[in-house]
């Protein structure tokens, strides 16, 4: 039996120790481990907490505070003489923000004080006239008599005379006949000018009357005119029409302003928050919701406010240019709708003067918090 060499059997032979020589498998990292476990629960976490106050909180960042400004101006024409405020000022309701050059406005009313006084003593001149026709008038009723009981006397002696100088009878002449008939005839034409002359005494009392009552309808138009004079006269005292800090001043002495040309402006304290959320952030959205309000002024005070009021229409709907969606480029685009966050009163009373129209905000609705009694059934009574 030969012995012949195997040339693969070295190989195995070396394989084998080679593979006993090999190192047992690496077990993984501790920390490894833990680390990516603490990563897989904080992913968890956030997970969950993004769930959760996306099921019960809606955020906008579209939110400033809101407040009344008014806005001061003059109701005449004039130069400034006085002013009376400065930057930031606080004032209070009916304190004097400048004065106007008040000569125009004085003249004015005196001169309409001048010619009331003309048209009051026209009137003592007409009731004057007047009681002088009145008194004519009643002389004229007197001669009237008189002349009617002159007329009767003519009567009846021209009665007479005619009795005693008949055909039978001629007792007295026909001169005395004659003369008695025309004493008659005078007396009763006597009466007839007496009469027109109380009649023209009487449309003299009229005519002087109306006269009189036309002096008395401008005298009440004249006092009609000093009252809007001297209410001008007081238009050039410019007052603050609320309570508030001054903003906006743009007057100075020596300036001529014009009516309604805007002074400064009034800034009250009771400020809110509107805050314009998306459409369809309203679905459980109610009034009287609480709400955190963080102010990028005020970093690290957060305030609590309540849902208040929403908007009757979408910021859109009041803008100067609203998108017409008729047309045939429509392209749907979430509206955000104003909804009004009232603030505490003791928050405001401890942030007055920080906390001003116009500074950016973050609003946050607790959707899960029930609204109170009163302003659910302030909501009820509002939908209806």
């Amino acid at each position: 039996m030969s012995n012949q060499h195997n040339p693969a059997e070295p190989k195995v032979l070396a394989a084998v120790p080679a593979a006993a020589a090999a190192p047992a498998k690496k077990q993984p990292n501790r920390k490894v481990v833990i680390i990516a476990g603490v990563i897989a629960l904080a992913a968890l976490a956030a997970g969950g907490r993004m769930w959760y106050r996306s099921a019960h909180f809606v955020e906008t960042e579209n939110a400033y505070v809101a407040g009344h400004v008014h806005p001061v101006s003059s109701r005449i024409a004039g130069i400034v003489t006085k002013v009376l405020i400065d930057d930031n000022q606080v004032v209070k309701e009916g304190d004097v923000i400048a004065e106007l050059d008040p000569f125009d406005q004085r003249v004015k009313v005196e001169q309409i004080q001048a010619q009331i006084a003309s048209a009051e003593t026209q009137v003592l001149q007409a009731d004057a006239q007047v009681a002088q026709v009145n008194a004519q008038a009643s002389a004229a009723q007197a001669q009237i008599k008189q002349a009617e009981a002159m007329l009767v006397r003519a009567n009846q002696d021209a009665q007479r005379y005619s009795q005693l100088y008949t055909s039978q009878m001629k007792a007295v002449s026909k001169a005395e006949l004659d003369a008695a008939t025309a004493t008659r005839a005078s007396a009763l034409a006597d009466v007839a000018a007496r009469k027109d002359s109380a009649t023209a005494a009487k449309a003299q009392i009229a005519a002087a009357t109306s006269a009189r009552d036309v002096l008395k309808a401008q005298i009440d138009v004249l006092k009609v005119q000093l009252k809007d004079a001297e209410q001008q006269l007081a238009y050039n005292t410019v007052l603050a029409p609320v309570s508030g800090r001054v903003g906006k001043r743009s007057v100075e002495v020596g300036q001529r302003v014009q009516p309604g040309q805007q002074l400064t402006a009034l800034v009250q304290d009771n400020v809110w928050v509107t805050a314009n959320f998306k459409e369809t952030q309203l679905a459980k959205m109610q009034i009287g919701q609480p709400v955190h309000i963080s102010v990028d002024a005020l970093p690290g005070k957060e305030l609590v406010g309540r849902v208040d009021s929403f908007s009757p229409a979408s910021g859109n709907q009041f803008a100067l240019l609203p998108a017409d969606n008729a047309t045939g480029n429509f392209t749907k685009i979430v509206q955000r709708v104003p909804v009004k966050i009232t603030l505490k009163n003791e928050d405001l009373k401890a942030l007055s003067g920080r906390l001003v129209p116009g500074m950016s905000v973050i609003a946050e609705v607790e959707l899960g918090e029930e609204a109170p009694a009163q302003h659910a059934q302030a909501a009820t009574t509002q939908a209806h």
